[in-house]
């Protein structure tokens, strides 16, 4: 009886908050406050030179992105944290698309991967934050 309840508790829109948000938080806090890359430095220096603090501000934005999505994952039965949560994980990504893409057109061209994997990646989140979790297996039609 307890397993059936889980299951039914269990949502795939809840658990895409929870993984990408604790991958943000670990892409932030061990890939740019860390050991930022040289392309990651490079590519967002225009929008560093206006930020205090620089990457790790930014960095922290990230941490801060992710674990905003991981709580709202972890919070069942409430469908604005989880909008809270998507936002969280499309602002950060969203934020590094743009700023790539002005680089990669003025002055830095290699930066044209990352704007196109950024830009792809962010517009993953909002398709998903529109998808309703399946419904559970007994209510599924049956194939044939």
């Amino acid at each position: 009886m307890w397993g059936a309840a889980v299951a039914r508790r269990f949502s795939h829109r809840r658990a895409f908050l929870v993984v990408l948000g604790l991958g943000w938080a670990g892409y932030g806090g061990l890939g740019i406050i860390g050991q930022p890359r040289y392309g990651t430095a490079r590519g967002l220096a225009d929008l560093t030179r206006y930020v205090p603090g620089g990457l790790d501000t930014l960095g922290w934005m990230w941490v801060v992105c992710g674990a905003v999505a991981t709580l709202a994952g972890l919070l069942a039965g409430c469908p604005r944290a989880q909008a809270a949560g998507y936002v969280a994980l499309a602002v950060p990504g969203g934020l590094w698309a743009g700023v790539f893409s002005a680089a990669a057109a003025s002055t830095y061209p290699p930066a044209v991967g990352s704007a196109c994997g950024w830009g792809a990646f962010t517009i993953g989140v909002v398709l998903v934050s529109g998808m309703d979790d399946p419904p559970p297996l007994h209510l599924r039609k049956a194939r044939r």
